[in-house]
């Protein structure tokens, strides 16, 4: 399966709808769109994965890596996932203390974690 990116503003967040599959084949593309976007100054994202269907390990480098970009430039990096199998991964990386997790794109924009 191929991986599916689109971005769009809400507020003075830009979302990145994600869907499909994130794996050592297709992060390297969600990769060059977190990078690209926060080069053109988009320091605000919420990456909705409500589509995605896969996570591995070097998909979750490429979040880490893009939490730590925005983070260089006082920004934040929101997730939007409620799949059981997806949120597993991130519990059980502990990653669930380093990304704020949001039921909802609407809940990751008002959010003021």
């Amino acid at each position: 399966m191929d991986l599916s990116l689109s971005t769009r503003t809400v507020g003075d967040r830009t979302v990145v709808e994600v869907g499909g599959e994130i794996d050592v084949y297709t992060a390297p593309k969600l990769r060059e769109q977190l990078v690209e976007l926060v080069n053109d100054g988009s320091y605000h994202l919420v990456v909705d994965m409500e589509r995605v269907d896969f996570l591995d390990s070097t998909g979750l480098g490429v979040l880490v890596g893009g939490l730590k970009r925005v983070r260089a430039h006082e920004g934040s990096l929101r997730l939007v996932c409620n799949q059981e199998r997806i949120l597993k991964i991130f519990r059980i990386t502990g990653l669930t203390k380093v990304f704020p997790i949001h039921n909802s794109v609407e809940d990751a924009v008002n959010a003021t974690d």
